[in-house]
């Protein structure tokens, strides 16, 4: 089985990409982030045109996240219980079984700045995943993947000095990843196609892409009858380059199942 993660920065705008990419990589299953549409408004007929069912949770122009796949679809679930909202519900998390496996799909909150109460929201929204995936590790295989917006280590941004005081690298984020981990889920390591970082993330600002000054803040955390057959795992960099990419590469893992 082969599945995918991607933060795709608008699904709609991303489409032709999106649907090029699809028919090359064709993974069984792909868990999307910020996909930026209404409910109802994702284009499942189009995806639909490759062999993939959708299931989606939308905000308009906001968040988003959506699962699609091509080896079944079941019990979906949009968020999960006790999630925090910002003041109200938001579309950050979207989990689905497909080919045995329960995959959620995660755009966590941003955070803005460690001074800003979108901060504390990212830190209770985490805590609040947590409590909710040990219902679900407990029932059988789990993936959780998707836009964490956290760097787990130093290792994981161009410049560790660059960060100094900013959100995704802050000890209270990097430690309710390691709470989620603690669970029993694997950091599944993707290799970069190019380079020696597997950066996931890159400002579209000043070069930063052609200058490799990323970030590893899109994750892939399997528990360990998923973990332990891993075959591969690849950041895809080549789905970044050209006209028109999103901000986020996808990650694509191979598994023996």
């Amino acid at each position: 089985m082969r599945f995918a993660t991607w933060n795709v920065n608008s699904v709609k705008a991303r489409l032709p990409r999106l649907l090029e990419w699809l028919g090359d990589t064709k993974p069984d299953v792909l868990l999307l982030q910020e996909t930026k549409v209404a409910p109802g408004d994702f284009p499942s007929a189009e995806v639909g045109e490759l062999g993939y069912e959708t299931a989606e949770y939308g905000q308009g122009r906001w968040n988003g996240v959506a699962v699609l796949s091509r080896v079944g679809l079941a019990d979906v679930r949009n968020g999960f219980p006790g999630e925090p909202g910002y003041p109200g519900p938001e579309a950050r998390s979207i989990t689905a079984t497909c080919g045995g496996i329960r995959f959620m799909s995660v755009y966590v909150p941003n955070g803005r700045t460690p001074e800003d109460p979108h901060y504390t929201y990212k830190l209770s929204w985490l805590s609040a995943l947590r409590t909710a995936l040990a219902d679900d590790v407990a029932a059988g295989p789990v993936v959780v993947a998707g836009d964490f917006n956290v760097a787990p280590t130093d290792a994981d941004v161009w410049d560790p000095a660059a960060f100094v005081g900013a959100t995704h690298v802050t000890p209270p984020e990097r430690e309710a990843l390691a709470a989620i981990r603690s669970l029993g889920f694997t950091d599944v390591p993707a290799r970069p196609l190019k380079g020696d970082h597997p950066f996931t993330y890159w400002d579209y600002r000043a070069g930063m892409f052609h200058k490799n000054m990323g970030m590893r803040i899109d994750l892939v955390y399997a528990t360990a009858d998923v973990a332990g057959t891993v075959k591969d795992a690849v950041v895809d960099r080549e789905a970044r380059k050209g006209k028109g990419p999103s901000d986020h590469a996808p990650i694509v893992v191979e598994i023996d199942r």
